[in-house]
C-alpha cells in the first residue's frame, strides 16, 4: 500500500511505520539492544553502558586496589578491554556478569604486571582459633570491606577470588601464575589476619571466655 507523505512523494505503509516510531531511550533498551547499538559505533549507546554498570564495576576494582587511584586506573582499563572484546559477547547470561569478569581478570593482570611479592606478615604462628559469631555480627558490610581493603596485595586478592569470586584454588593459581599450595597459604593467612583485625575491634566479644 502507498502513501503520500505531502511532498509527492509516495511511501510504502512499512516505510511510513518505521518513519513515526520514536527510538527507544537509551535507559530503556536492553542489554542486547545496548551491545548491538554499542557494536555499531553509537557514541551515546557506548557512554549509557559504562554509566550503567561503572558504579558497581568500581566497588569490584575497589576489592583488588591499594587505594581509589588504582581503582580508577583498573576501571579504566577493565572498560577498555569491555568494548574491545565486546563483539566477543554473544548475548546470553548476564552483560553485567560478563563486565565483571574483564574487571577481575584485569586486577589480576594488573598484580601479575606489578610483579608484587607475596607479603610475609609474621602471623604464621597467630593461632588459628574461630571468630565467635557475635563479633562478625557487629561488625557492617562497609567494615568488614574496609578490613579486606587493608590486607596486603596478595592476600587480598587470593581471599577476593576465593571468597567472593568463588575461583577454587587450581583456578587462582593459573590466574595469578602460583602454585596451589601457595593460594591455599595466602588464603589461610589473610582469614588469619582478618580474624586479629576482627579480636581488635570487638575485644570484649572475640576475648570473652565461652567455656562457661
Amino acid at each position: 500500500m502507498l502513501i503520500g507523505n505531502g511532498t509527492g512523494q509516495r511511501l510504502h505503509a512499512s516505510q511510513c511505520l518505521v518513519t513515526r516510531t520514536k527510538p527507544r531511550r537509551l535507559k530503556e533498551q536492553s542489554e542486547s539492544e545496548l551491545v548491538r547499538a554499542c557494536l555499531a559505533n553509537h557514541s551515546a549507546s557506548q557512554e549509557e553502558l559504562y554509566k550503567r554498570y561503572a558504579r558497581r564495576m568500581y566497588v569490584v576494582c575497589l576489592r583488588y586496589a591499594r587505594n581509589d587511584l588504582e581503582a580508577q586506573d583498573l576501571l579504566q582499563e577493565g572498560f577498555i578491554r569491555v568494548f574491545d572484546k565486546l563483539d566477543t559477547f554473544r548475548l546470553q547470561g548476564s552483560l553485567e556478569g560478563w563486565i565483571r569478569r574483564i574487571m577481575v581478570t584485569t586486577a589480576i593482570n594488573h598484580y601479575r604486571r606489578k610483579s608484587y611479592q607475596l607479603e610475609r606478615s609474621g602471623l604464621e604462628q597467630l593461632p588459628d582459633s574461630p571468630v565467635p559469631s557475635e563479633a562478625l555480627e557487629q561488625l557492617g558490610e562497609q567494615e568488614l570491606l574496609a578490613l579486606v581493603a587493608n590486607l596486603p596485595d596478595g592476600y587480598r586478592m587470593v581471599f577476593n577470588l576465593y571468597a567472593i569470586e568463588g575461583y577454587d584454588h587450581s583456578e587462582i593459581a593459573e590466574q595469578m601464575g602460583i602454585g596451589e599450595s601457595t593460594s591455599r597459604s595466602q588464603l589461610a593467612k589473610a582469614r588469619r589476619m582478618l580474624q586479629l583485625k576482627i579480636h581488635e575491634l570487638t575485644p570484649h566479644v572475640a576475648t570473652r571466655d565461652t567455656s562457661a
